[in-house]
């Protein structure tokens, strides 16, 4: 069983280091303010629901850890949510990688409130995803090849509450590669990293940033991720946003993290 764990773990952090680095690429980022402008924007003129931007998002943060990680290289994902939208984009996520053939589990310390989210866990406990409890949070992260943090997103105003303190403590010292939803949970938007205590050493594996980066990517070493095939042409020029050439029928796009002083 040991050896197993150990053997799973050393093909995950081999396929996370085995591929070809990005094309450089300067996108621009977007404040926390206009991002939420923006998704205000989709859904009062855009005619899109919270439902499916939802959808969409999860579905890109699983085509990124499918990238990152393909399930014949380490299966087993844990995927933490937090209580608002970023959580919900990892129950989304969970579902997707569920179908892609993983083994996804949740752990969803702090739930949202929200009749969505709660379909979301329906859909999850439908496929027999288990949902972790707090006191056996310690061996999954031990046991899984990768983690999903969705805990929170570029809304995030810090400080960390309970009972998020211990988990970004335990995430950030983690020894399994670790993929951060739009922003790594703790960071400020445009800030980046706490001065001290949780989060001020984390630094994720990879970051997907949901329709544009954020500024606190300015702070990031690592894989980085674009997701978000939805935007016209209108909305990004509205923005001043930079709209990615994805690939096919890929929903992300991986572009490295110079921007030449874009963001």
């Amino acid at each position: 069983m040991i050896r197993s764990i150990f053997t799973h773990r050393l093909q995950a952090h081999l396929a996370i280091r085995r591929y070809t680095k990005p094309a450089t690429m300067s996108l621009r980022a977007i404040s926390a303010k206009d991002a939420a402008s923006l998704d205000r924007d989709l859904m009062e003129t855009g005619g899109w629901s919270l439902d499916q931007l939802m959808e969409l998002a999860g579905l890109s943060v699983a085509q990124a850890v499918w990238k990152l990680l393909p399930p014949n290289a380490g299966a087993n994902i844990l995927i933490v949510c937090g209580p608002g939208n970023n959580g919900g984009d990892g129950l989304v996520a969970a579902r997707h990688l569920s179908h892609f053939g993983y083994n996804p589990s949740v752990y969803y310390p702090k739930e949202g409130k929200n009749e969505l989210y709660q379909r979301l866990k329906t859909q999850l406990q439908n496929l027999s995803i288990p949902f972790i409890a707090t006191e056996d949070f310690s061996t999954s992260l031990k046991q899984s090849d990768l983690l999903v943090d969705a805990i929170f997103g570029f809304s995030f105003g810090g400080p960390l509450r309970e009972p998020f303190p211990s988990i970004v403590s335990q995430i950030e010292s983690a020894t399994i590669p670790v993929l951060s939803v739009d922003a790594p949970s703790s960071w400020d938007i445009q800030g980046g990293p706490p001065k001290e205590g949780p989060g001020a050493k984390f630094m994720p594996s990879a970051l997907i940033s949901l329709s544009a980066p954020k500024p606190c990517v300015a702070f990031y070493k690592g894989r980085h991720f674009i997701g978000g095939r939805f935007l016209t042409k209108g909305l990004t020029d509205k923005y001043g946003l930079d709209l990615p050439q994805y690939q096919g029928v890929d929903q992300v796009l991986e572009i490295g993290v110079d921007a030449e002083g874009k963001l």
